[in-house]
């Protein structure tokens, strides 16, 4: 039996924000009086945490007001720039649409708040191709709580064995194993395939098309 469904995280799976990222943590963080500026390899590393987790992983900083107001001054650049620029990882459209044709059921189930990544998604024209997607704003608690594939299996009336989640990071894999699905890595973030080695994975892919060239090598789909 091959796949029914087939679930994605967003950032570093199927798409790269990566300048907006960038911009809108140093924008938040020179606005609030920070001296000491992270790097971009650092701030790439937020990517795959919720926003507020984020910053807090840079700074040290846990008090609620001031992770806040990071967020409002953070999403008051990168957002428009995301929704405007983000790019499509090499051979997302692609995959999608031949998942589709053979109708597979996809989701996105990502760290990025939904209102957000739907209007990146269709923006990019590949809004239509899903069948569910969530954020962290839908669920009571974000990845690796197993919350959004959950829901996600459920909306799209799917059991666990019968789906995959792809993600780039370890909380992926921690989700994926959480919710009881199988899960594949998929290498077009910062996190090297030796990380995935304590955790469950049924394939690692390096990139987009080499995923596409396994599932229809095993006939998984």
């Amino acid at each position: 039996m091959g796949y029914q469904g087939i679930f994605f995280d967003f950032d570093y799976t199927l798409g790269d924000a990566t300048e907006a990222i960038v911009a809108g943590f140093l924008y938040a963080l020179h606005t609030m009086g920070y001296k000491t500026m992270p790097t971009r390899h650092q701030i790439r590393q937020t990517v795959g945490l919720v926003l507020d987790d984020g910053f807090t992983l840079i700074t040290g900083e846990t008090d609620a007001e001031t992770r806040a107001r990071f967020t409002k001054l953070y999403r008051s650049v990168c957002t428009p720039v995301q929704i405007a620029n983000a790019a499509l990882c090499e051979g997302c459209e692609a995959l999608l649409a031949a998942l589709g044709e053979r109708g597979v059921k996809l989701a996105v189930v990502s760290s990025k708040p939904a209102p957000i990544l739907n209007e990146i998604l269709k923006a990019r024209n590949i809004y239509h191709r899903f069948d569910f997607i969530i954020g962290p704003d839908q669920v009571p608690r974000p990845k690796p709580d197993p919350a959004g594939i959950l829901a996600a299996l459920e909306a799209t009336g799917l059991a666990p064995g019968q789906v995959l989640y792809c993600g780039d990071t370890t909380i992926d894999a921690q989700a994926g194993r959480n919710a009881g699905v199988d899960f594949c890595a998929v290498l077009n973030g910062i996190t090297p395939a030796e990380d995935f080695a304590p955790y469950p994975c049924v394939h690692i892919a390096s990139s987009l098309p080499e995923l596409q060239s396994w599932l229809w090598k095993e006939g998984l789909v």
